[in-house]
């Protein structure tokens, strides 16, 4: 069982870190553009992100999906 979320680039990423590395990565407006919620448009900050994608969870999927994309940009 212990090995189900070996493969899992997820596990044990917090949203806060998630949230951190795509706003370094592409900043707010860009983040904006490509996932259509105000909390990336409007005065965004981490703290208003977080509540909103933690109530949300197709927007949560897309932030994750978005943060997954970029890791295999990266390689």
């Amino acid at each position: 069982m212990e090995n189900t979320q070996a493969n899992n680039p997820l596990h044990g990423v917090t949203l806060e870190a998630i949230l951190n590395h795509l706003v370094e990565k592409y900043g707010w407006e860009e983040m904006g553009y490509r996932i259509n919620i105000r909390c990336f448009q409007l005065d965004p900050s981490i703290k208003s992100s977080l509540t909103f994608l933690r109530k949300t969870p197709w927007a949560r999927e897309k932030v994750e999906r978005m943060y997954l994309k970029s890791l295999r940009n990266n390689k």
